[in-house]
């Protein structure tokens, strides 16, 4: 018997989320440790320095409230991300880092956006429309988690607080939702199982004639023979 699954929990589905969480973590630690601020690293919209922050802005955080309301919805979102898309999570991610970053720059109001805030965004809403166009119960149902979870999320993609950046906000979402709809067809499927009698070639084969044309098992075994001896075989999706 063979079996494997699309589901695979392997190393990098962890390992990846705790290594973004360690970087953030590492990338504060040294702010407070050397007394420094790379504050000025952040998204500055309209302003050629600021484009570097599309780049570094995700892994630089105000103070140690901004960096901890971070950290949680970071890794569990990542974590979904790399399980259930492990072929296109990469491409999701840095992807949408980048339109996130670079529609902070065009939008954004004249301040310095930092946080990993506009990725918790891309990764909610990419998660979220990705199920629903997947029409898989189990990725609906991860959808339906996020919503359950981190629906209060959607309040802050408009201006109610003037010192969160709701552009970044704002900017995750709609690349989020944009790379859901690109990567629509690239779905994780459940492993496909088949029934499939032996391989059997004699006219003649005593086993063979316990079956039909179809493979159908039609009567008892000679006494002899205490198993049809069926073999359970993984069909994986050429697809996949």
């Amino acid at each position: 018997m063979k079996a494997s699954s699309s589901f695979v929990f392997t190393t990098g589905t962890i390992g990846y989320p705790l290594l973004f969480v360690l970087l953030i973590w590492i990338v504060f630690w040294v702010e407070v440790r050397f007394h420094v601020s790379l504050n000025s690293f952040g998204v500055m919209p309209r302003e050629w320095v600021g484009l570097r922050g599309i780049l570094f802005s995700p892994f630089i955080h105000g103070d140690i409230k901004h960096l901890f309301n971070n950290t949680i919805p970071l890794f569990i979102l990542s974590l979904a991300l790399f399980y259930f898309y492990r072929p296109v999570s990469w491409k999701v991610l840095l992807i949408g880092m980048l339109s996130t970053g670079l529609l902070t720059w065009l939008i954004g109001r004249p301040a310095n956006h930092i946080g990993a805030s506009g990725i918790i965004y891309l990764l909610a809403a990419f998660l979220f429309f990705k199920g629903i166009f997947s029409k898989h119960y189990r990725l609906v149902a991860l959808s339906m988690i996020v919503v359950f979870v981190y629906g209060g999320l959607v309040w802050y993609v408009t201006p109610i607080d003037p010192e969160i950046s709701w552009e970044g906000h704002l900017s995750g979402l709609i690349s989020g939702l944009a790379l859901a709809f690109i990567f629509r067809k690239d779905v994780a499927k459940p492993p496909k199982f088949e029934w499939e009698k032996p391989d059997y070639e004699e006219e003649n084969d005593p086993f063979m004639r316990h079956f039909d044309e179809n493979g159908n098992f039609i009567e008892n075994l000679p006494e002899e023979t205490e198993d049809p001896e069926y073999h359970y075989i993984y069909k994986p999706d050429d697809k996949n």
